[in-house]
């Protein structure tokens, strides 16, 4: 999707590096590829803004991975034949920045979009080299869109549900596009003016800029200040709920 001139001028005025930052967007539609999704087209605008300032990006659909539902890492375990999520999974690990794009049916996310919310909670019991939980240190955000009311509702399931697992929202961390009530046009149809719409456009903007900042950030710190947020550490006994250790 191109750009309007002022996402351009964003781009081309860019102060910083953010070339050693990856990200992935998966595309919770119900379309398998290669079917248009309208949900793709605004995933494309946040990933051409991605990939102009030189991260490396990858856009997925889970509907073309064969994924059973369930919340452990690995579902062949548990008495399915196969789980695909075993490779997705390590896509998402591999990401300093993760977005879920999902459309609205019935005034909610997807199912696709339920079943990959439970899988990446399937994960969230797995610790990373500070023994911090693995998503720690990783940034997420949101894209939703559709022809009836819920854009706000989903993305407050979706963010919620990234933040509790570990995940780091910063603001702005979401953005739509809803078109007129009932069978009215979607966003890429012709005449719907999704891709024109400049509240959405400055809402995908902000969200992509604000997650690239926040990525950069982290990674510069070295991830999330691995201090009173420890697992192994809690377990051992150590509390860190008092400044002063006499508290202990």
């Amino acid at each position: 999707m191109p750009l309007n001139d002022k996402q351009e001028q964003l781009c081309s005025e860019s102060r910083w590096d953010f070339s050693d930052l990856k990200a992935l967007f998966l595309n919770c539609t119900l379309k398998r590829s290669p079917e248009t999704s309208h949900t793709q087209g605004l995933i494309d605008l946040s990933r051409e803004i991605m990939r102009r300032n030189q991260i490396q990006t990858e856009s997925l659909r889970p509907v073309d991975f064969d994924i059973p539902p369930g919340v452990y890492p690995d579902m062949t375990e548990h008495g399915w034949q196969t789980d695909e999520w075993v490779q997705l999974s390590e896509k998402v690990l591999a990401a300093d920045i993760l977005v879920i794009g999902t459309p609205i049916w019935l005034g909610d996310k997807s199912s696709i979009c339920t079943k990959i919310v439970e899988r990446l909670y399937s994960l969230s019991g797995k610790l990373n080299e500070a023994g911090q939980y693995v998503y720690y240190g990783r940034v997420g955000g949101c894209l939703v869109t559709g022809n009836e009311d819920g854009a706000k509702h989903c993305s407050m399931n979706i963010l919620y549900s990234l933040q509790h697992v570990g995940y780091l929202i910063p603001p702005q961390a979401d953005a739509a596009w809803v078109g007129e009530a009932g069978p009215g046009p979607s966003y890429l149809d012709e005449g719907s003016g999704g891709p024109e719409n400049e509240f959405t456009n400055r809402n995908t903007t902000f969200m992509t800029w604000n997650l690239m900042h926040l990525a950069r950030m982290l990674k510069d710190a070295g991830g999330l200040p691995a201090h009173g947020n420890v697992k192994t550490d809690w377990e051992a006994g150590c509390r860190a709920d008092f400044p002063n250790p006499e508290h202990r």
